[in-house]
């Protein structure tokens, strides 16, 4: 599933081609994503303006004059930059056809993404009003993680991941920032101390924004066939290496499930309190 990094990178690489272009049409080969498409939205976008694209957790905002276009990517969905002479695949759903010639064309075999419409203020949709704080912003810190926190008997691994405390902190980069900062995944949120808090929010922080520079140099073309967003190249820590050695001391790493998610640590470097 494209976590925030690659939802970040796609935007990054999108971006140049969508400043200021015009939509020139939407051609809709399959509506039936995880919310239907808007029968009508080649009308609605016909001859509109691009006013900015931004990202709020794994959703990209397209501003329009008469309203926002909301794309989500689901669990394997990508868009890219195409021409009109590169052939459609079985699972390109969606073309956003630009006045610059370019296309913004949406892949998703699995069809969990989801291409929304909307005209009233965007931050009062009903699918971002309740979101919690950017981890790469400001009013994401220790003192607002430690808060949220107390009287909490949950574990810290699924509390950080839920998208009313901080959005954007995925499976994989949760797993890697609990490692960093030292703390078991099972740790109970009311057990950890404001110190340990502290150093876990600037993990967070500190691996999402390398994840994110990773990519911005590792998908450099988005403008073929294959500039497709993936899991960067980077090293995991525990994500995905169960039984093999800690890098840093050795032990083995162990997988537990938590949520109906795999959750990797090393016993020896991650404490529960």
């Amino acid at each position: 599933m494209p976590e925030l990094p690659e939802v970040e990178t796609t935007k990054r690489g999108i971006e140049p081609f969508l400043k200021n272009a015009t939509v020139r049409n939407i051609i809709v080969r399959n509506p039936n994503l995880r919310w239907k498409v808007d029968p009508e939205l080649a009308v609605i976008l016909k001859n509109q303006k691009v006013k900015g694209i931004c990202r709020r957790a794994k959703y990209l905002l397209l501003a329009f004059d008469k309203g926002t276009l909301i794309l989500h990517l689901g669990m394997s969905g990508s868009l890219r930059v195409v021409t009109k002479n590169i052939a459609v695949e079985k699972h390109d759903h969606i073309d956003i056809c630009l006045d610059n010639e370019k296309i913004i064309r949406f892949r998703d075999p699995r069809r969990f993404g989801s291409v929304l419409w909307t005209e009233g203020a965007i931050e009062n949709h009903r699918l971002l009003n309740r979101l919690g704080p950017e981890p790469l912003e400001e009013n994401f810190h220790g003192d607002y993680l430690f808060a949220s926190t107390r009287g909490r008997k949950r574990a810290i691994k699924q509390h950080i991941m839920d998208n009313h405390i901080v959005v954007g902190v995925g499976n994989i980069y949760a797993s890697e920032s609990l490692f960093k900062a030292g703390i078991h995944p099972g740790a109970s949120c009311n057990q950890l101390s404001k110190q340990s808090l502290v150093r876990l929010s600037n993990e967070i922080k500190n691996i999402l924004q390398a994840a994110i520079e990773q990519g911005g140099t590792t998908l450099k073309d988005f403008s073929n066939v294959e500039g497709q967003p993936g899991y960067f190249a980077q090293k995991l820590y525990v994500y995905g290496r169960k039984n093999e050695p800690c890098l840093i001391c050795t032990t083995k790493i162990e997988q537990i499930t938590q949520g109906q998610r795999s959750s990797y640590f090393c016993a020896k470097c991650q404490k529960s309190r």
